[in-house]
């Protein structure tokens, strides 16, 4: 999934690959910590209220989510308590895969 204008330093993990396309929504947490649906930037008072709206007219109940490896922990449970708060029921981590140690 290509998203231009958002730049984060995703966290290096090893997992199962999940395809991301263009119909799912996308959360975003920059290294300013700066939150995006999709490319749409929002701030997190209004992160639930946006999300609830989002979801009303749709029949999935899924969000990805990612975020720059230096925003605080804390920063993402808030997020995540919001999506949480909106009723998301699932909540998928987008993250890069480990480099090769070669």
């Amino acid at each position: 999934m290509l998203q231009m204008g958002i730049d984060v330093n995703l966290p290096r993990v090893k997992a199962k690959s999940i395809n991301v396309n263009e119909e799912k929504l996308v959360l975003t947490i920059n290294g300013k910590q700066e939150i995006y649906i999709n490319e749409f930037k929002t701030t997190l008072p209004d992160l639930s209220a946006k999300l609830e709206s989002i979801f009303k007219s749709r029949t999935d109940r899924e969000l990805f989510m990612r975020a720059d490896k230096e925003v605080p922990y804390g920063v993402v449970v808030q997020v995540m308590s919001e999506v949480r708060k909106a009723g998301i029921d699932k909540l998928g981590m987008i993250t890069e895969p480990p480099r090769d140690s070669r």
